[in-house]
């Protein structure tokens, strides 16, 4: 224990010492309440309740108490003194485990799970090269038969579905204790207590487990910017501004939650040990880190100038998490445009592995849910992206956020009648999965929920006895094997050179023509936005050779029309887009087609010196 690293604000094991910890025969406790001119500790079994006076252990605030032969088998508070007469009960901000809410007390805790990950951790590494498929689930919205899913549950039947839709990761949306469901964890209480609805923390430590087992990484989505204002929690902590700013003007954050004072060395140190606990003692693979705009600018208004406290101390988690560990993967939720998310700290960033391009997932929204005869207006908003795309490490989401308080699912976004949102439900997936950028999609997403997600709710697995729901799930599937199988779509998101536009400008009919590339494959994506079909739609290509189709998104087994390109095409000397070599293919209304070519060694065709900006239909 070294309480100066604490005060200092550089602390990232105080979790070892503070809160209650089985010390020999006994508990021992440490407590920060700068504050307080008393503390005490509460125990309370069944119908035995007793008060143990704390000790003055450091004179900057640090509190002790030794009870000698206890066991621990007790919930606790602290009774916590700001003058003679005035007190309040507090949970243990460092406490391991919690009562299930409404209650409210921290539980002693000594875990005994022992990991069987070890070949998994030993090869876990961090690079952009390998694929980052994210499944987000809130844990008790993936079923419904159970007032909520248990860890033990999920373990059966989560990490089976994930494995087989061939995403790479989970993340799981908050798991520190919170007093209200409907904050979905993101105002918590307990930065050490996993939330015991779904059990304790030794189960949730067997999932992990076993999701590394199965091959499948786990990211936890936390908060560091703000904290629940029940009166059992962190504000006001010692009778007065403790974790929170004292100053009215900083004290609430913009959901009306306290505001964490970042300038604080104990609130760094706090913060810091609670995800190193996650990642060291829960093998968590990574950190996606909510409200980042709000660290980033003062209640995330750039008008009100920089949160400078914010920004030091995502520079100082960032740089040590990495330091600890490399091979974590730490995401950023950022919907501001401030320079330098993903550059390294000592380059002058902020030290983020990916930010989320809310800029793409807004322009991409907005444009599948006008007509098709308005498209032609908002052409742009597809191609925009790709001007701005590799000045930092971006992940495209559709995440929870999209999905409620009114603002429809993805499906029912979409333009048009019941049969075209799907239609153009799956040009859209095909478009996420083949757009540079690593990939993240809420439950629910891939099965085409209708109705938007409520956490007291599961999902409505009876979607999938109707063909249409069944059929985008399986051809969501089928995206989600390509993404993983071919390097094009996931080894090179960031290197420009793997990335051409064949044809971004014809917007009087509203077609999109690029390409992915890798060592041995050329990949023609081709993105029909209208309801109009095309026979032998003539488009360049970069490689003469033979092309075949790799997927199509009007096939009959995805409940499409079935006009397809059944039968290999072969590159012909017909100018096309600027190239010299070009195929004559079939395009159906709202379709979206993967091409594919072994190229090997073959270097690409060159362009010709005039481009031709809109294809002609031949």
């Amino acid at each position: 224990m070294n309480l100066d690293y604490f005060f200092y604000g550089i602390d990232t094991h105080a979790y070892e010492y503070m809160g209650c910890h089985k010390l020999g025969t006994g508990v021992e406790f440490y407590l920060w309440a700068p504050h307080a001119c008393k503390v005490d500790v509460f125990l309370s079994r069944e119908d035995f309740k007793v008060f143990y006076p704390m000790e003055k252990y450091d004179q900057r605030g640090i509190w002790h108490l030794y009870i000698p032969d206890c066991e621990c088998i007790y919930s606790y508070r602290y009774r916590i003194y700001s003058d003679e007469s005035n007190c309040c009960d507090k949970s243990d901000p460092y406490a391991f485990y919690s009562e299930r809410r409404p209650a409210n007390a921290s539980i002693m805790y000594e875990g005994k799970y022992i990991f069987k990950d070890d070949a998994y951790m030993a090869h876990r590494r961090f690079s952009y090269e390998d694929p980052l498929n994210i499944y987000e689930v809130h844990l008790n919205g993936f079923h419904h038969i159970y007032e909520f899913s248990s860890y033990t549950q999920l373990k059966d039947e989560l990490i089976p579905y994930v494995k087989q839709m061939g995403y790479t990761h989970i993340e799981m949306m908050p798991l520190f204790e919170h007093p209200f469901d409907g904050s979905w964890g993101y105002q918590a209480s307990g930065f050490f207590s996993p939330t015991s609805r779904y059990g304790n923390p030794d189960e949730l430590k067997e999932l992990i487990d076993t999701c590394h087992q199965n091959g499948i990484g786990v990211i936890l989505d936390i908060s560091c910017l703000h904290f629940a204002t029940d009166g059992f929690s962190l504000g006001r902590f010692d009778g007065k501004p403790c974790y929170e700013y004292g100053e009215k003007d900083r004290q609430s954050s913009q959901w009306g939650s306290y505001s964490f004072d970042l300038s604080k060395g104990p609130v760094n140190s706090f913060l810091l040990s609670s995800a190193t606990y996650f990642l060291k003692e829960f093998h968590f693979d990574g950190l996606r880190m909510d409200a980042v705009s709000d660290m980033i600018y003062l209640n995330g208004d750039r008008n009100k100038g920089e949160n400078r406290d914010g920004l030091e101390f995502l520079k100082r988690f960032n740089c040590t998490i990495k330091t600890q560990d490399p091979s974590v993967i730490l995401i950023a939720e950022n919907s501001t445009d401030y320079p330098g998310i993903t550059k390294p700290v000592n380059e002058g960033g902020l030290g983020f592995d990916y930010t989320w391009d809310l800029g793409w997932m807004h322009d991409t929204l907005s444009y599948y849910s006008v007509s098709p005869e308005e498209r032609e207006f908002r052409h742009n908003q597809l191609t925009f992206s790709m001007a701005y795309f590799y000045s930092e490490k971006y992940l495209l989401p559709f995440s929870h956020d999209e999905v409620v308080h009114m603002k429809k699912t993805i499906v029912e976004k979409m333009w048009g009648s019941y049969k075209e949102r799907f239609a153009q439900c799956r040009n859209l997936y095909l478009y996420m999965f083949t757009h540079p950028g690593k990939k993240l999609n809420f439950l629910g997403n891939d099965m085409a929920m209708i109705r938007e997600f409520d956490e007291r709710r599961g999902l409505d697995w009876d979607l999938l006895k109707y063909p249409m729901h069944d059929s985008f799930h399986r051809y969501f599937r089928d995206l989600c094997q390509i993404y993983r199988t071919y390097k094009a779509f996931h080894a090179y998101d960031y290197d420009r050179s793997f990335f051409q536009w064949i044809d971004a400008d014809n917007y009087r009919q509203s077609v999109y023509i690029y390409t992915r590339y890798d060592e041995d494959h050329c990949f023609v994506i081709v993105l029909n936005m209208r309801p109009i079909s095309y026979t032998n739609y003539r488009i360049g290509v970069p490689f003469s050779g033979h092309y075949r189709e790799l997927i199509n998104s009007e096939k009959d087994i995805y409940s499409g029309c079935n006009i397809v390109n059944e039968n290999e095409l072969v590159s012909s000397h017909i100018r096309a887009h600027g190239m010299s070599q070009s195929i004559g293919i079939d395009l159906a209304p709202y379709a979206a087609i993967i091409f594919v070519t072994e190229i090997g060694r073959k270097a690409p065709i060159p362009e010709e010196p005039e481009r031709i900006c809109s294809v002609e239909c031949l």
